[in-house]
């Protein structure tokens, strides 16, 4: 009986974590308060994908960096280093605009494409004239 008991309470302990979770993310960004009661399992899993695969994407960002044989050159170091971080945040972005679900996320993606293209071309231009 005292573990019946337990479970019960330990159920209806649940239910507010449940609700304060939801209320805070309902908060944080009001146009998705039903992703949360409406996602399936399969969609989570997807996320879940998505996000390991963005994590992928900068692990390998900073391991290019980190391997990258440095110039002496703090300028022509800055600009390769600069671009490579930048190639990797395109990548992000066009995955958030593939999957994501805010609008204002996938709005932002697209600035961080436009933006960083444009100072991608910028690096190649500057480098291309230190060789």
């Amino acid at each position: 009986m005292k573990n019946e008991i337990k479970k019960s309470f330990k159920g209806l302990c649940a239910l507010p974590l449940a609700a304060l979770l939801f209320a805070s993310v309902a908060q944080a960004d009001p146009t998705h308060a039903n992703d949360i009661t409406s996602m399936s399992h399969e969609n989570m899993q997807k996320d879940a994908a998505e996000s390991g695969s963005m994590k992928e994407s900068m692990k390998d960002g900073m391991n290019e960096m980190h391997n990258m044989q440095m110039t002496g050159d703090v300028d022509k170091d800055f600009a390769m280093m600069m671009k490579m971080h930048h190639q990797k945040g395109l990548e992000m972005a066009k995955m958030e605009l593939a999957n994501g679900k805010s609008p204002t996320m996938k709005a932002m993606a697209k600035k961080i494409i436009t933006a960083q293209k444009k100072e991608i071309a910028q690096f190649d231009q500057w480098l291309a004239k230190q060789k």
